[in-house]
This record gives structure tokens, sequence and C-alpha cells, in this order.
């Protein structure tokens, strides 16, 4: 005689079993997750369409050696293996390899500075704004204007402002304030990179001073009462207070403001041209003019993968470096 072992049972002792559930709540389930996949299908296919085939289209170029003679060919251009990278990363005796460190150095010295002066001045602001004063309103207004402003308007009067002979900007420098002797030169040699720093940072202060203002206005007055009553001073409070609570917007923006800069072209082209010369050459501008003007499309591609691979490496490195932050948000 055989002992038929009873099932198990999970839960507390003395539960009913637990029944499934009847078909018409499944059917039902059922439906929500399908209609969820058709609302992000339109979303997918867009991804997929507009960055991931076009990816992919430009990794497979960068392995084709297309020059003016097998340009119409494109895809149909004959297979160059890894000759494009090597000639951007290792080969000295190749001109294209100066040409892409000094567009490297410049974008790295470029974002930089474009991205500290942005958060900085934007948090200065910021703090200023957040304080109150008659008109606040209009002044919080009027500080969004450069960003209301196309890049392009942005450019080309940063560029009349920047010229040696006319420009407001020499004039006040050696005519008002007498700094220099001479008039410098600032479109042209070592200054044109700082030439296209300073309006970089000008439109991008009133987005980060906007997102900075909304944490402050958001940020609980009582720790700071609190810090006062204790004694803490300005410098304290914003540093073991203000600081830490902006973390999370300083990370966001850090994020965004290093892949906009790296990506920035229309500032630099338009102030400088398509060939500004090796002391503000950008990455960006000198894909272009390589792809473009000397349809060196594969050489164009292998840099814009470079460039991808770099972000992807700082995206990595972000999210690493911010994870708490942004979980503590």
């Amino acid at each position: 005689m055989t002992t038929q072992t009873p099932p198990i049972v999970h839960g507390e002792p003395g539960d009913a079993p637990a029944t499934p559930p009847p078909p018409s709540a499944r059917r039902s389930r059922r439906r929500g997750r399908n209609l969820a996949y058709w609302l992000i299908a339109p979303a997918l296919v867009f991804m997929v369409l507009v960055h991931l085939i076009p990816t992919l289209g430009g990794l497979a170029l960068s392995f084709k050696n297309i020059n003016t003679f097998t340009f119409s060919r494109l895809f149909g251009a004959p297979w160059n293996g890894f000759h494009n990278y090597n000639a951007i990363l290792f080969d000295d005796a190749n001109p294209l390899h100066s040409g892409f460190v000094d567009a490297a150095r410049n974008t790295l010295i470029y974002t930089a500075a474009t991205v500290t002066g942005t958060l900085a001045g934007g948090l200065g602001i910021a703090l200023l704004l957040a304080r109150s004063f008659p008109g606040r309103r209009l002044v919080r207004t009027l500080m969004l204007a450069p960003y209301v402003v196309p890049s392009f308007v942005v450019a080309t009067l940063w560029g009349f402002m920047w010229q040696s002979d006319s420009g407001i900007i020499n004039k006040v420098l050696v005519d008002y304030l007498h700094l220099f002797h001479d008039r410098p030169t600032w479109l042209l040699g070592h200054n044109s990179l700082f030439a296209i720093i300073v309006p970089s940072i000008w439109r991008g202060i009133p987005l980060a001073m906007l997102i900075f203002l909304a944490g402050l206005e958001t940020m609980p007055r009582e720790l700071h009462e609190a810090a006062a009553i204790d004694g803490a001073g300005p410098w304290r409070r914003f540093r073991y207070i203000t600081f830490p609570l902006l973390r999370p917007l300083i990370a966001v923006q850090l994020l965004f403001g290093v892949i906009y800069s790296a990506y920035q072209f229309t500032i630099p082209y338009v102030m400088l041209g398509s060939n500004p010369g090796s002391d503000a050459d950008l990455i960006m501008t000198l894909i272009v003019r390589q792809s473009f003007s000397n349809n060196l499309i594969g050489f164009g591609a292998a840099a814009s993968t470079l460039l991808m691979f770099v972000m992807l490496i700082w995206v990595a490195f972000w999210f690493r470096a911010f994870r708490r932050d942004l979980e503590m948000a």
C-alpha cells in the first residue's frame, strides 16, 4: 500500500489554496500588455529608423575607401579595413592624423571650458535671482533672452563683436579701458578658440540658471534657517546644504552639457567657417569639412564613430559616478 504525498501549499496554515484567475481576467491582462506594446511601437520604429540604421550605416562607411573617385559608389566602395582608424590615430606621416589630434585637443578644451563656465555662471546667477528684490520677475525674464536667440544669430552677432577694427569688444578693451596697446585679433590664431567659447557659455547660461533656480525654489527653507540658528555662515550653508541638494541637477546638466558641447557645430562654423585652422578646429567641423568638402566620407565616418564611442564611455562613467545621486533624487 502506497502513501500519497499531500501537495505543498504556500501561505499561512489554514489559508485556502490560491485559485487561478478566471479566463476573462487573463484576457484583460493580455490585452493590456498588447496595448502597451502597440503604444511604444511607433517610438521604437522611429528610433530604429532615425538612430540605429544611420549609426550602422556610418559604422559600415568607416571601413570603406571613399574619396572623390569612389564617392558615387558609397556603400559599394572598396573595403578599407581599419586603415581609416589607423590613419587617424597612429599614422604620424598622414596629415589627417595631426588634424584629428588638434581637433580632439581643441574639442576637449572647448567642452571643459564651456560646461564649466555654463554651470558656474548659471549657478551663480540662480543664487542671486533666488533672493527677493524689486523687479525680480522682470530680471528673470530678461536673463532668458540669450537662450531664445538661435545659435546662428548668436554666432553672427558675436562674430561682429569680435571684429578687430570695428568690433565693440576691442573698442571697449582698447579705446575705453586701455587694457591693450594694440587691437587683438580674435577670430584668427590663438584667440579664436576663446572667441567661440565665450558665446557658447553666454547662450548656455540661461538654461542652466533656470534649472538651478527651479531647484533652489523647491529647497526646504527650514534647513537653511536651522543652520543659520546654529551659527553656519552663507558659505557653510551653501557647501553643506545647497550644493548637496543640487547635485542631481548638476549631474543631469553635466551629462547633457558635455554631449552638447562635444557635438557643437553651429557657433564655430558660423563664426570661423569650415576651416578655422589648427587653433580652433573642433571634431565636428573637421568631420564636416573632410566628409563633404574633401569627399573623404570614410575618414569622416571613422572620426564620427570614434567620437560616438567616446561619448558612450562618458555616459557609462557619468552613470557610475552619479548613480547614487539620481537614486536619491
